[in-house]
């Protein structure tokens, strides 16, 4: 008998995970910026930090405003790119 809560469970539980980790929402400061890693979290999580700005909180954004600067941007760019298939132009394709 197969359980179809298990994976409604999952989703959810991803869910209320990831939203305590999106940026903008007065974790970070002057004092205490966003570094290259966040960066990375947060682009990997923009997608869903759209849907939460969109649908749930305005104060939500896909970027964090308070950022070290470069390294912020750079950890953020390297995971929208490698998070949507960007890497995948330099994967050679299997042959059948």
């Amino acid at each position: 008998m197969k359980r179809p809560y298990v994976p409604i469970f999952l989703l959810f539980a991803a869910t209320i995970l990831l939203s305590g980790c999106m940026p903008n929402t007065g974790a970070f400061s002057d004092a205490q910026p966003a570094n290259f890693l966040h960066g990375v979290w947060h682009g990997w999580i923009a997608p869903i930090s759209l849907i939460f700005s969109i649908f749930s909180d305005p104060s939500i954004r896909i970027y964090e405003v308070q950022n070290i600067g470069f390294w912020y941007d750079l950890g953020f760019y390297m995971a929208i790119i490698s998070g949507f298939g960007g890497l995948s132009f330099f994967r050679k394709k299997k042959e059948p």
